[in-house]
């Protein structure tokens, strides 16, 4: 499974990066991580708009889209890692991640996503959900290996 993260902002050397890095590099899948920012002085729905059309623009073709929102469904680790092999079932070997900018996702970005997922009610730092995505995925490749990294 080829997986990309796309986000809006530039993540810095931080603690989050350190931590999203570690994950990163146990997963054996290969993960590519893509950045965006949208014009300065744009607001609302413009903003949105103009940050979904560039997330959308870096999406490779055929992939599935998982888009992080704040209205999405909250899965547990389990389901999570049932996506990925939903997604082999139904022959796709890309799955995309995308993160909104601080006002969310555009109505585009919704209507493009083969899922909505939510990292529960909690509002979260845009950085530290890169980290606990990259977490999680490691996690799902534990959990279809049968590693004990994710124990029950």
């Amino acid at each position: 499974m080829k997986v990309t993260i796309a986000a809006v902002g530039k993540m810095k050397n931080s603690p989050q990066q350190d931590l999203m890095q570690e994950f990163l590099k146990r997963i054996p899948w290969p993960v590519e991580i893509k950045e965006v920012e949208a014009k300065k002085g744009l607001s609302g729905e413009k903003l949105k708009t103009q940050e979904g059309e560039l997330l959308l623009n870096l999406l490779p073709k055929s992939c599935k889209i998982i888009v992080l929102d704040e209205k999405g469904k909250d899965i547990g680790s389990e389901e999570f890692a049932n996506k990925f092999t939903e997604f082999e079932q139904e022959g796709s070997s890309q799955v995309a991640f995308l993160i909104g900018g601080a006002d969310g996702h555009s109505q585009q970005v919704r209507e493009q996503a083969d899922m909505l997922l939510s990292f529960g009610k909690m509002t979260w730092p845009h950085m530290m959900v890169r980290a606990m995505l990259a977490e999680q995925i490691y996690r799902a490749y534990s959990i279809k290996q049968g590693h004990p990294y994710h124990r029950e």
